[in-house]
């Protein structure tokens, strides 16, 4: 049994992380056949508990929410992944979690919507400046050029990036000049006008899990190209889908599963938004963490 540590984790890359994804999708792994993620309730915080086989292997993240962390510097979210054997179930490797996750959600953004992306230099403006927020872009860079990179934040003097206030006239130029948006945040609510937004744009959330929290307005996915990891998941945890279904400006009939799309069962449109919303899946971890256990 190894121990993997961030950097260990780190070191697959970010170009590999994306064909480790894309090629678990247009392989025998089914999203559709994901356990749903298990939360048990703790005194301070909360279990999620994440598992999954494939046909090479079993696996299962634990991740711990404590919400009071941060008061005391400590991160509100950690994790650890256990690999498996998958006929013996021993344990083959544990891996830092925290690591796998920057390294995973990136990857299936950016395989869900590889084919979308012109082959040329892209603007991206993205929402967030944490780790998924840069983590995305050094994704995207691994497989395109980036001519221009805009983060957007609330309060631009509290973030370490060099970052543009939402609101502000150099936000919504950002926003009209995009490529491609990125919005990695803890937001409840919509982040931008989605009016602002070109008809070609590509549009990754993955900032929240819950059904009653989105990060784009329900006039976007109504007039987008909605793909999921799985239908069922996203109607169960994701926010910007279920809450744009209830008002009315998209059906669940729409919703385009990930694996369609890198088949090839679906062709996505090019005239109008392609918005990608991930609410993150065990199976996403486990092809990704046996592809670092099979690189060290």
């Amino acid at each position: 049994m190894r121990f993997l540590d961030a950097d260990a984790v780190a070191a697959l890359g970010p170009a590999a992380a994306v064909r480790a994804v894309s090629d678990a999708l247009r392989g025998e792994v089914d999203p559709a056949a994901d356990p749903p993620r298990v939360s048990v309730g703790l005194t301070r915080g909360q279990f999620l508990l994440m598992p999954s086989e494939a046909p090479a292997a079993a696996g299962v993240k634990v991740v711990t929410v404590a919400p009071d962390n941060p008061a005391s510097g400590l991160p509100r979210i950690q994790a650890v992944y256990l690999l498996f054997d998958r006929e013996t179930l021993a344990l083959r490797a544990v891996l830092d979690g925290t690591a796998l996750t920057t390294l995973r959600t990136p990857a299936v953004s950016v395989a869900a919507v590889l084919e979308r992306l012109a082959d040329r230099p892209l603007r991206a403006a993205v929402v967030g400046a944490g780790p998924q927020a840069t983590g995305h872009v050094a994704t995207l860079a691994a497989v395109r050029p980036l001519e221009d990179v805009t983060y957007l934040v609330r309060d631009p003097s509290r973030s370490p990036l060099d970052a543009v206030g939402l609101g502000s006239p150099r936000a919504d130029e950002a926003l009209r000049a995009a490529d491609v948006v990125v919005c990695a945040t803890s937001a409840r609510s919509p982040v931008f006008d989605s009016a602002l937004l070109r008809d070609d744009a590509v549009v990754v959330a993955v900032g929240s899990h819950e059904p009653d929290a989105r990060e784009l307005d329900a006039a976007l996915l109504g007039r987008a190209t909605v793909v999921v990891e799985d239908v069922a998941t996203a109607l169960r945890e994701a926010g910007d889908v279920v809450l744009a279904i209830a008002e009315g400006t998209l059906d669940a009939d729409d919703l385009v599963p990930v694996r369609d799309v890198l088949t090839g069962g679906v062709a996505v449109p090019a005239d109008r938004p392609l918005v990608f919303k991930s609410v993150g899946m065990s199976w996403q971890d486990l092809v990704v963490a046996a592809a670092v256990v099979a690189r060290s």
